[in-house]
């Protein structure tokens, strides 16, 4: 394992783990809407995105896609994919080939549909999730797990976190995921002692969490 990572290091591996994770969770949510707007409700992607505090505007189940996708708007995937790429490519030296590929060629897919201005359906968002899934299973299965794979793997749950503290806070899957953030930090950061008093409300979770991060990157040495 190596000894030393540097703050800044950690931080875009960090921040890698988190936009592949708010990717990957987005383009469910989409993929799950698409269907509603087809079928159900053409509303249906207007609430989605108001969940994001963004008021999406679309014609129909296919416009939807590509607004949804590529719209001028804070949740843009090519937008997040592109921050992505920036942090992998710092992070170059800490990412086997296969993961940095994969990031490149995640972040290449969705460039060339919307230069090109591509169709987007089910077919082009699960090649993405397919290499996203790809990215963390290169990582999960390297011989050695090394330091840099814990800054990988916490941006990476602290999106899920916070992507359901935002959305559900009554979700049981939320303590089990604090419970794992809890446990790389008592690894990463020696005298980090869990929260034990239970988190009243969705602000209490959210600044629990920004604060064991800080304890992890930005109070690094």
């Amino acid at each position: 394992m190596e000894k030393y990572v540097t703050a800044n290091v950690a931080t875009n591996l960090y921040w890698l783990g988190r936009y592949l994770e708010r990717v990957a969770m987005t383009l469910r949510e989409i993929a799950e809407t698409y269907d509603k707007v087809i079928d159900v409700d053409k509303d249906a992607g207007v609430k989605l995105y108001r969940k994001y505090d963004i008021e999406l505007s679309y014609t129909n189940a296919y416009d939807f896609l590509n607004e949804a996708i590529f719209g001028d708007h804070s949740a843009n995937l090519l937008t997040i994919l592109t921050n992505a790429r920036e942090n992998a490519i710092i992070c170059r030296h800490l990412l086997d080939s296969e993961a940095f590929g994969e990031i490149i060629a995640l972040h290449a897919l969705f460039k060339d549909t919307d230069n090109n201005h591509l169709e987007v359906d089910y077919k082009c968002m699960d090649h993405a999730q397919s290499l996203i899934g790809e990215i963390w299973n290169a990582r999960s299965h390297r011989e050695h797990q090394e330091l840099s794979d814990s800054f990988f793997r916490i941006g990476k749950i602290v999106e899920e976190a916070d992507h359901r503290i935002r959305h559900n806070e009554d979700d049981p899957v939320i303590q089990s995921i604090i419970q794992e953030i809890d446990t790389i930090t008592e690894r990463l950061v020696h005298d980090h002692k869990p929260e034990q008093k239970p988190m009243e409300c969705k602000a209490d979770l959210l600044n629990e969490l920004n604060s064991k991060i800080d304890k992890i990157i930005i109070d690094r040495d």
